[in-house]
């Protein structure tokens, strides 16, 4: 029986142990809190759990690895060339869900000399949209066309019958993560021309995107799209843009609290500090009446949905800010933690879209991919099984054998992705692909 060593056992572990026990191997499942991984293999006779804390147990992961045949890092990305670097000296395959970085991309000729395959990107986002997106553009090249446009949206979002508060949102990843995207530059290409949207306007930049089936979401973009140029070899095309998908409010909502200031990360003391008090000091006002103070301090009426949002969310109560909170980022997040938890029972979906034009000698075509997939009520989210069964799946094929690649990469080589968009199929996560003439 080959044996998998998984670092990290958070909100995507399980589908990727419980697919690969399923098919025959045995999971380690390493994690700084033994419990979580215990409760993770429930149900898995070839599983076992070890309490491990990647920041200081060097001995340990050393050890671990060298009795593994393939490690999975899915712990923070921050740890992942770490894990790298020992697999390589211990001659083992590495998988993780998370972007390369250039730390990363540095150890593609240690993985080459030592044989194995360090495989990046294989979730959702970075992931499945790779992979179906290198299909259609391997498909158009070998026919003999070129890309003109491609744009690319996913969100991960309440699914309709669970969409029930006034933010259309809620967690299915840390509320760090989410709201710290929204400091973020974005550049893109557009009409042949490259756009570059500073963190501050990201959410004054956004289009109301219509996705067949599913009605209308905000897209905004995502970071770097113009390096996916080149990582997908579409040098011809006149606009590349990715993005993210937001229901409908969204944007004016995180731009309201990016201006207000509630996205700092400068640390301070909110000791014997209401979260009424807080908002108030931020709205830089003597007003009594703290939806008033915000409302003037952004241009808004008291009526404004936004304010109302903010209002529901707890910005404006006397609950006071609790111990070892010390950001006002932090401040929110737990607000978030608090308010937008998905209750028992309810589902979570992924929406993914690719647009894109595809130009030929006699043609040309407009070519659409989308992936609505809804999460198991009272099971595995969406998130977590389109986040982990990409990487399960590729863990399984290399460990099969089947696989027959090294070094650093990213799922974008028909011998990755032709086999792991197969077996998705199979567990009902696909895209639908439609061809209109233009």
């Amino acid at each position: 029986m080959k044996k998998v060593l998984c670092l990290g056992a958070g909100l995507v572990a399980r589908p990727y142990i419980q697919y690969l026990c399923k098919h025959g191997f045995h999971v380690t499942v390493a994690s700084r809190t033994k419990e979580k991984a215990e409760r993770l293999i429930q149900g898995c006779d070839n599983a076992t759990a070890v309490a491990f804390n990647i920041a200081k147990d060097d001995e340990l992961l050393d050890n671990l690895t060298s009795k593994a045949d393939l490690i999975c890092s899915l712990l923070p990305y921050t740890f992942h060339v770490k894990a790298a670097k020992v697999a390589i000296q211990h001659k083992k395959h590495f998988c993780t869900t998370s972007y390369i970085s250039p730390e990363m991309q540095a150890l593609d000729d240690n993985a080459k000399n030592a044989g194995v395959l360090i495989l990046n990107e294989c979730g959702v986002d970075p992931g499945i949209d790779h992979m179906s997106a290198m299909k259609i553009i391997d498909k158009i090249h070998n026919g003999g066309g070129k890309v003109a446009s491609f744009t690319s949206f996913t969100g991960g979002l309440p699914a309709p019958d669970a969409n029930n508060n006034p933010f259309g949102y809620k967690l299915s990843w840390s509320p760090r993560g989410v709201l710290l995207a929204g400091r973020n530059d974005a550049q893109f290409l557009k009409d042949g021309k490259e756009v570059t949207i500073p963190g501050k306007d990201l959410f004054d930049n956004y289009e109301i995107m219509e996705v067949p089936g599913m009605g209308q979401f905000e897209g905004y973009p995502n970071r770097d799209s113009l390096s996916y140029i080149d990582i997908y070899s579409i040098s011809e095309t006149k606009t590349m843009l990715r993005g993210t998908f937001r229901n409908l409010g969204w944007c004016a909502t995180l731009k309201k609290i990016a201006d207000l200031g509630l996205l700092d990360i400068e640390e301070r003391d909110f000791a014997n500090v209401s979260y009424a008090e807080m908002t108030k000091q931020l709205a830089l006002s003597d007003e009594s009446d703290v939806a008033i103070a915000v409302a003037k301090r952004l241009g808004l009426e008291k009526s404004d949905p936004i304010i109302n949002r903010f209002e529901w969310l707890g910005l404006f109560d006397n609950n006071p800010i609790p111990d070892g909170i010390n950001t006002y980022l932090d401040a929110l997040c737990h607000l978030f933690e608090g308010k937008l938890q998905y209750a028992p029972g309810e589902r979570d979906m992924i929406v993914m879209h690719h647009d894109f034009i595809a130009e030929y000698a006699n043609r040309r075509e407009r070519i659409t991919s989308t992936l609505i997939d809804y999460g198991i009520p009272n099971g595995d989210s969406s998130m977590s099984r389109t986040v982990a069964l990409p990487v399960a799946i590729a863990s399984r094929l290399i460990l099969e054998e089947k696989m027959d690649v090294i070094g650093v990469h990213r799922p974008i080589i028909p011998e990755i992705y032709d086999l792991i968009l197969e077996e998705l199929e199979t567990l009902d996560i696909s895209l639908e692909e439609n061809t209109t003439l233009l």
